[in-house]
């Protein structure tokens, strides 16, 4: 299958609900699209007006195959459609994917999970253009990567025993989440303390600016309450940054992908 343009109206397309029109280039070839910014589907991502040139992996990078006991990931392939590939085929360890939302090349890129769980736990090697790089070869640490090229294809140790009480434990701990347009955690846990907390600290849990705002729920999910804005967001987490540094001196890091 051939590349494409297609257009995405991110206002729709990313889980935020935020950002403008944009011609996309689907990719369906392995080659360097060094011009073009990759993406997935803008799970974690604030898209501004002044982004660069996108592109998204086509169908051709969606699959999932069996070789073995390694499991062949496309990385245009949902976490869901991964998940339940494996609770149909009796596969330990990514539970954790539930309602964990995106394509598996933004998780494995974001080295994605729920708290100690993580994807490259469980992964064996990536494909880029450059062909497989094995897991030990790749600098990767919590809910961060040292990848600067596209990964095509994820390629997974298979253990056998789906766990339906994992796969329960992690729906539950996913429900405390808030349930309204957001782009996630907001902020990484610095070490030996957690965002959310720093945050509350810092009385910013439930302040709005225009219709975004740190949910009252869970403070590091910065939450669109209904037409937010790039630019009000942008204020809260520059806001926060700022507050967090004053108070605690932390360089707090921004989890969401800003464009």
């Amino acid at each position: 299958m051939e590349n494409y343009f297609k257009e995405i109206d991110f206002s729709r397309y990313s889980s935020l609900k935020i950002g403008p029109k944009a011609e996309v280039l689907v990719i369906n070839k392995i080659d360097d699209y060094k011009d073009y910014q990759i993406m997935g589907r803008c799970n974690n991502t604030l898209v501004g007006p002044n982004h660069p040139k996108f592109a998204i992996l086509g169908e051709e990078f969606d699959y999932i195959r069996q070789e073995g006991d390694l499991l062949y990931v496309g990385c245009a392939t949902t976490s869901g459609k991964l998940l339940t590939y494996t609770r149909n085929n009796d596969i330990a360890d990514l539970e954790f994917l539930a309602k964990l939302p995106g394509n598996m090349g933004g998780l494995v890129k974001m080295n994605a999970g729920l708290k100690s769980w993580e994807v490259f736990n469980y992964v064996h090697s990536i494909k880029t253009k450059d062909g497989y790089i094995k897991k030990e070869d790749i600098d990767y640490s919590y809910r961060h990567t040292k990848i600067d090229t596209i990964v095509y294809e994820v390629v997974f140790n298979i253990t056998h025993g789906f766990s339906k009480d994992m796969l329960k434990q992690f729906n539950k701990m996913r429900d405390n989440q808030p349930h309204m347009p957001s782009a996630g955690s907001c902020f990484v846990n610095p070490d030996n303390d957690f965002a959310g907390r720093l945050i509350e600290e810092i009385g910013l849990k439930g302040l709005a600016k225009g219709d975004m705002s740190f949910s009252s729920q869970h403070a590091n999910f910065l939450v669109n309450n209904g037409k937010g804005t790039y630019e009000d967001a942008l204020y809260l987490i520059n806001l926060a940054k700022s507050k967090i540094k004053q108070q605690f001196n932390i360089d707090i890091k921004v989890e969401i992908i800003i464009y």
